[in-house]
C-alpha cells in the first residue's frame, strides 16, 4: 500500500456523538450494566448483538482473536460454546485468561471484559448441542475446527456420511 493510500486510511474518522458515558448514569454492578446495554442492542435490532470477539493466548504467548456468539449470561459469567479440541479450546485449556469484546457500532458502544474461562457442566453443553439444528450438529461432527480442510468436497463427503 502506498504512502498516499495509507494517509487516506488514517484520515478515516467518525465523530461519535450519539451517546455519552457519565459515571452517575452507570450501575454499580457491571453485570447489571452489561444487561442494560445488551438489552439496548437487542432493541436496536443490530446484526448479531451477541457476537463477541474472544481473545486467547497460545502456548507460545501469541494472542489469537476470533468471533464467537454469546449463548448465555448469568450473574457472574458469559457463556459460549466451542469444540474443546479447537484452537480456542486448546488455548483455554493451557491458559484460561481470556478477553471478550462486544462491538456495537450502531450504538457507538463497545464493552471489553477480561477474566478466566471455565468449562460449563457437560449437561449444559449437551443441552445446547442438542438444541442446535440437525444440520448444524452434523456440521460440527464433520468439521475439525481450526484444522485445514483438504477440499470442500472432502468436507461435504464427511457431512453426508
Amino acid at each position: 500500500m502506498s504512502f498516499h493510500e495509507n494517509r487516506h486510511i488514517a484520515a478515516l474518522r467518525k465523530n461519535y456523538q450519539r451517546k455519552g458515558l457519565d459515571l452517575p448514569d452507570l450501575q454499580d454492578d457491571p453485570m447489571t450494566q452489561f444487561s442494560i446495554w445488551f438489552g439496548e442492542a437487542l432493541e436496536a435490532e443490530i446484526t448479531e448483538p451477541n457476537a463477541m470477539i474472544l481473545s486467547t493466548v497460545a502456548p507460545d504467548g501469541v494472542p489469537a482473536s476470533r468471533t464467537v456468539l454469546l449463548k448465555g449470561l448469568d450473574g457472574e459469567s458469559f457463556h459460549f460454546y466451542t469444540n474443546y479440541s479447537s484452537e480456542k479450546g486448546l488455548h483455554i485449556k493451557e491458559n484460561n485468561n481470556v478477553s471478550l469484546l462486544f462491538l456495537w457500532l450502531d450504538l457507538e458502544r463497545q464493552v471489553r471484559i477480561t477474566g478466566k474461562a471455565f468449562e460449563l457442566p457437560m449437561e449444559e453443553s449437551l443441552y445446547y448441542f442438542k438444541s442446535r439444528p440437525v444440520d448444524s450438529q452434523i456440521g460440527a461432527w464433520a468439521s475439525n475446527q481450526s484444522k485445514v480442510v483438504p477440499s470442500r468436497q472432502y468436507l461435504e463427503r464427511k457431512f453426508r456420511r
